[in-house]
């Protein structure tokens, strides 16, 4: 199995945590998390990639993980969307994006834009329209550990309450890889400043929306993958995509929620790997 590196990657004004691995001639893999999650979240599909000969790496965007807070608060989809810009002139050659909801977003906006930048595009449970009830499930369940918890057990009670589908982990030694101890108090490793974004998605579902220009502006090949149980992206959201992105690819993983990777681990890594060889083929 192939070690994985620290790396620090530079991004407008931040500097941005990213794990690497596989062989350093393999296609570029990128992958970009969520809102309130880190690079760990992709662990398995990280080790997985680089057994398949990719080169993968798995950043922290700004404000989340190991990565710098923004200097200004400011955390606007035009940020990250820079960020990502600036990331990809420091790599060899365009790699495949991996995103997942935020991540999503904002490779989605880049390559719209610069689509000689990006070779692929991998959307995890996102898509140009936000249902907003279950936006606003995620955006409560963040706002409530504002405050910290007494305990890595805590937090994670608070996780298996959001997450009631998943099997609560034995252990909370994973989890506290997303939490920092501040006094004495946990808190998600994430800027508290980054949840003004919470407005961003609610401007973001109202159309015409810089999200459907970059859905429509899209040319580069395109996978959607959508969550089954989710309630973040519709059936009727995934079936707007498909029209808006005709020459895109469509995955649909029964039984997963938003967070499709974590899961149904295993179908979510067929179908990004079975389409990212065909990209590198």
């Amino acid at each position: 199995m192939s070690a994985i590196e620290r790396l620090t990657l530079r991004g407008t004004d931040v500097d941005l945590a990213a794990d690497a691995t596989g062989p350093l001639d393999g296609q570029p893999l990128l992958f970009l998390h969520g809102s309130g999650q880190t690079r760990q979240s992709w662990g398995k599909a990280l080790i997985e990639a680089a057994q398949h000969g990719f080169r993968a790496t798995a950043m922290d965007l700004r404000g989340h993980g190991d990565s710098s807070w923004s200097p200004d608060g400011r955390y606007d989809l035009n940020v990250f969307a820079d960020d990502l810009r600036a990331v990809l002139t420091q790599m060899d050659r365009p790699p495949v994006v991996v995103g997942a909801s935020l991540g999503g977003i904002v490779a989605m906006i880049v390559a719209a834009a610069d689509p000689a930048a990006i070779r692929a595009l991998v959307l995890v449970d996102i898509t140009a329209t936000v249902d907003m009830e279950g936006a606003n499930e995620v955006i409560a369940f963040m706002s409530a550990g504002a405050d910290g918890f007494e305990s890595v057990e805590a937090a994670a009670d608070a996780v298996s309450a959001y997450l009631p589908h998943r099997d609560k982990p034995r252990s909370s030694k994973g989890l506290a890889k997303n939490l920092r101890q501040r006094g004495e108090r946990w808190y998600w490793h994430w800027d508290p400043a980054f949840m003004t974004m919470g407005g961003d998605v609610k401007r973001q579902s109202e159309g015409p929306t810089v999200l459907e220009t970059a859905a429509r502006g899209l040319t580069i090949p395109t996978l959607l993958i959508r969550g089954g149980r989710s309630r973040i992206v519709t059936e009727e959201g995934a079936r707007a995509f498909m029209e808006m992105v005709p020459h895109a690819d469509y995955a649909h993983i029964e039984g997963a929620h938003h967070m499709v990777a974590g899961d149904a681990n295993d179908a979510f890594n067929d179908a990004v790997f079975a389409f990212v060889d065909r990209q590198a083929g």
